[in-house]
């Protein structure tokens, strides 16, 4: 083209050749032409369409004010003379350069793409120069849109995999690589059934590949396998993706490791299930015993608790006072402090002694337990006819007898190790224990006494003692209530870290008819 110029202007050759300036002037690019001083010698229509304005008389130090020229940044003005037509009139050639046009035509702005050439004559004198400009607004959002997508697609936390119709992999996003373990070389030409857990028939993946192939949506939880053998589960989306005439040429998964949350669902349903079992021992109804006010409470920490109170209705008029601590939280405490209780009442209804109740209830107990898993317990048969009780404690925190006056008059210590511990371990009761008109016996779990406030200071045995002291002369239930909301308002806001449990048994009766014990084997 340079040549063909000669010592002529390019406006008088295109003058010349009107079917060359019929063709360039119906190009689907626009095409702008200046001469050496930087007039506009050919404006196209598709440039002016493009630009919105065509060509104008201005100098090429204007020409990005009058068209609305930015750099990329769509915000800084692009300077005139570094305008890839103007650098053409300097002798240079200029590839794809990429500019931003917003003008008073083009409020919303355009993308164009431009690239520019000197034009020289025969002897290589710059004559002018040529710009070819190209309207990519379009393209330059749909790549934005595939940018975008493409990094939601790679970043996204959710595994994807794209195979073709053969179900052959095409591509696994990172997260693949991450929640499987395989690379993508190792998957890539292979099909997914590499992550085959075994734990669904063959039938599960016929309905899969019937669904898929004839068009269908799949959805399904699926128990898949990673590399290194773990179990995963996964809900799991199938989508077939077709062509522009219908045809099915890929499926897209996108796959929601969920295993986590299985287990929180597991949990929680476990809990409930605890909790349902626990809360009807929790439950139980104090015993209406002439002379005797007895009243019990436990207040779990967490939605099951540890431990376990219970009164047992035993034979000849006697009463079963029984209160504990299993080990842990959850499901399996909840069946051994089931299994416990059962074992008590079981036995305890034989007229047994004390101690011989708790040696058969650690016995039916150690079998079962796991290592490391045990159980505390209290018990106290009660004689309310001759006002004598007698006791056997296997491991738990010491009980007490207040007067009248709430002074501790009697301590009643652990008389041996926790329940579960020994097989063949022979436990053995107290002696026979008097409360005397207006005595009370208490019993409590640790988590009275160990209670804390914020700056670790425990509740401790003398405040339960106090406390009991100071409302010794109220009904039994209301020291069992108001012994727990003065703990947890010693606490200070502190959570409650274990389950708090009391039991109260107030002697009623008048002291003015003294009855006596009848004769026999109560302990």
């Amino acid at each position: 083209m340079a040549s063909a110029f000669g010592n002529r202007s390019p406006l008088s050759l295109l003058a010349e050749l009107p079917m060359l300036k019929s063709i360039i002037y119906n190009l689907a690019d626009g095409v702008i032409v200046v001469d050496r001083e930087g007039n506009f010698l050919f404006f196209n229509r598709v440039a002016q369409s493009i630009l919105g304005i065509g060509a104008a008389k201005v100098a090429p130090e204007a020409w990005s004010e009058v068209y609305g020229c930015y750099l990329p940044d769509g915000v800084t003005p692009y300077p005139s003379h570094e305008l890839p037509l103007a650098r053409a009139l300097r002798g240079e050639t200029v590839g794809e350069t990429e500019i931003f046009i917003r003008n008073s035509e083009r409020p919303a702005g355009v993308w164009i793409l431009g690239l520019a050439n000197p034009l020289r004559n025969e002897a290589g004198e710059l004559n002018g120069g040529a710009m070819v400009i190209r309207d990519i607004t379009t393209k330059r959002d749909a790549d934005a849109k595939i940018l975008t997508l493409t990094n939601a697609v790679e970043q996204t936390a959710d595994t994807i995999v794209i195979t073709n119709r053969q179900g052959l992999v095409e591509y696994v996003n990172p997260a693949f690589e991450q929640t499987t373990g395989y690379t993508r070389e190792e998957i890539l030409g292979h099909t997914p059934a590499i992550l085959k857990s075994g734990m669904h028939d063959h039938a599960f993946y016929v309905e899969l590949w019937s669904a898929i192939i004839s068009g269908k949506v799949f959805r399904a939880t699926i128990a898949n396998r990673k590399k290194n053998g773990e179990i995963y589960f996964a809900e799991q989306t199938i989508t077939p993706m077709r062509d522009a005439t219908g045809e099915i040429t890929r499926f897209v998964s996108v796959t929601k490791d969920v295993t986590e949350q299985r287990k929180l669902q597991e949990q929680e349903y476990q809990m409930k299930l605890a909790r349902a079992v626990q809360q009807q021992f929790y439950s139980v109804s104090p015993p209406q015993v002439d002379g005797f006010d007895i009243a019990g409470a436990a207040f779990p920490a967490d939605a099951t608790g540890g431990d376990y109170f219970d009164f047992v209705p035993l034979p000849n008029g006697r009463i079963g006072i029984s209160i504990g601590d299993v080990c842990g939280h959850g499901v399996s405490s909840a069946l051994l402090m089931a299994e416990l209780r059962a074992c008590l009442r079981a036995f305890a209804r034989r007229r047994l002694k004390v101690g011989e109740i708790f040696t058969l209830v650690n016995s039916a107990l150690v079998s079962d337990l796991e290592q490391d898993r045990y159980a505390t317990l209290a018990f106290c048969c009660l004689y309310p006819s001759s006002r004598f009780f007698v006791y056997a404690s296997a491991g738990h925190v010491p009980g007490f007898i207040l007067d009248k006056n709430g002074t501790v008059k009697r301590v009643l210590p652990s008389t041996d190790i926790p329940l579960g511990f020994l097989p063949g371990r022979v436990y053995t009761g107290s002696e026979h224990i008097r409360l005397e008109s207006g005595e009370i016996l208490a019993l409590l779990t640790d988590g009275i006494t160990e209670a804390e406030r914020p700056d670790q200071t425990p509740f401790g045995v003398q405040g339960a003692l106090d406390f009991l002291r100071e409302h010794c002369r109220d009904a039994a239930q209301q020291i069992v209530n108001g012994l727990y909301r003065v703990v947890r308002d010693f606490s200070d806001g502190m959570p409650q870290a274990d389950d708090s449990t009391a039991v109260i048994c107030k002697a009623t009766y008048s002291p003015s008819r003294p009855r006596k014990r009848k004769r026999g084997n109560i302990g």
